[in-house]
């Protein structure tokens, strides 16, 4: 049986500050983003999501802005 080995998720909002990135723009790269690249979506009692990552996820987005940041050059 395997186990689900993410102890830890961060909102969207989080990483954005931890990245100095904006959500707007973390929303955009984590489109193309499934569950197996880190991307989770929290549900709560409201109607409204909030869209989270695993740490992996975090280095997946990391990545991402990297390779943005390379084309620009």
């Amino acid at each position: 049986m395997q186990l689900n080995k993410v102890h830890s998720i961060k909102t969207i909002d989080r990483v954005a500050v931890e990245l100095g990135e904006t959500v707007e723009r973390l929303h955009e790269l984590a489109i193309g983003m499934e569950p197996e690249d880190g991307l989770i979506w929290v549900y709560g009692n409201t109607e409204v999501e909030v869209l989270a990552f695993t740490p992996f996820g975090v280095e997946n987005l990391c990545e991402m802005i990297g390779m943005q940041r390379d084309r620009q050059i």
